[in-house]
């Protein structure tokens, strides 16, 4: 089965608020930076301690300033340590003490924000993560097939699942458990990591790419769905469900490298879905100094946004929630 949807004529308007809003901001808050390998070594008191470090007020304050419209925020990655408890995760995975966070600090924030008219969506991979392999092995993310090639993980040659359809009904529970406990706060989704979907959701009975988009919608019919399938040119939809394309770019901004046949080529929408864009302002995602000059980042967001495309900049946070002054100016100048 095709892993692309076909259909020139349906467009979402779930993600009509995305287009108004044009540009906002992805942060990477995990147990450690997202240019190395998590720390599989932190223990679940220091995880606890960083995240109740974080001062959501200072955060929401400065992302005001701003003057972005969203915020996507990462709840977890590789390590299996998340900034919001999940009792679902717990039990499935067996991991004592918790790898979750006592503190809910994607509600706080989301909370926070809305106050300010602004958005929040939640990162997250659409896998086990990659560097435990207790809560791999729990939760059944056991491929029969080599997923070590994208880095999710060895092959567990004696599953005979190859859909693995058990790791997506328990991934289904997890998420269900918190889109079911933030219900509208939570604006929408981006999944990362959906490298193998013709192996795993794109298929017509479920567990597919509908069941996992109800469970993610459990709390919010509303809310919008990207599925990242990797650094790929032309954007694509991925499949009915998605709302936006993930539109992640890796590297630099150069239309050569990105988009062969020019920028021209992409007007929203894509095949039905909203055409988005995500990329860092730093050195790599959540790292490093601003990698352009303001103007660069001014015309490239307001030429996407001409196409009726919207755009995600990447900005790195302090373990206590600072945007780095730098970011901070560059930004403004968005406003």
């Amino acid at each position: 089965m095709s892993l692309v949807s076909t259909s020139k004529t349906f467009v979402s308007p779930r993600a009509d608020w995305l287009r108004a809003a044009k540009w906002g901001l992805f942060f990477h808050y995990l147990a450690a930076p997202a240019s190395s390998r998590e720390l599989i070594g932190t223990s679940s008191q220091a995880w606890n301690a960083r995240v109740d470090s974080f001062d959501v007020s200072r955060f929401v304050s400065q992302v005001a300033q701003t003057g972005a419209r969203y915020v996507m925020w990462t709840l977890g990655q590789n390590s299996g340590h998340f900034c919001s408890p999940n009792a679902t995760y717990d039990q499935l995975t067996r991991i004592s003490p918790s790898k979750c966070s006592r503190r809910d600090l994607w509600w706080e924030i989301a909370v926070e924000l809305r106050k300010h008219d602004i958005q929040t969506l939640a990162y997250l991979p659409s896998h086990a993560p990659v560097h435990d392999q207790k809560a791999q092995e729990t939760l059944g993310f056991t491929p029969s097939w080599d997923a070590g090639e994208c880095g999710l993980g060895r092959r567990y040659p004696e599953n005979g699942d190859e859909r693995l359809s058990q790791f997506c009904r328990n991934w289904e529970a997890v998420v269900r458990e918190w889109s079911e406990r933030w219900g509208e706060l939570c604006a929408g989704w981006w999944l990362d990591g959906v490298y193998f979907a013709d192996k795993m959701y794109a298929h017509p009975d479920a567990p597919n790419f509908d069941s996992f988009a109800q469970a993610l919608r459990a709390g919010n019919s509303d809310a919008i769905l990207a599925f990242n399938t990797g650094v790929k040119t032309p954007l694509r939809r991925s499949c009915g469900a998605e709302d936006y394309t993930a539109g992640e770019l890796a590297g630099d901004l150069s239309v050569a490298g990105y988009f062969p046949d020019g920028f021209h080529a992409y007007e929203s929408p894509i095949d039905g879905a909203q055409l988005h864009v995500l990329t860092f302002l730093g050195e790599y995602w959540g790292k490093g100094e601003p990698r352009f000059p303001d103007e660069l980042v001014v015309g490239y967001t307001q030429y996407l946004n001409a196409r009726g495309g919207a755009i995600t900049w990447d900005v790195p946070v302090s373990e206590t929630g600072e945007i780095a002054p730098a970011f901070l100016h560059q930004l403004q100048k968005l406003r």
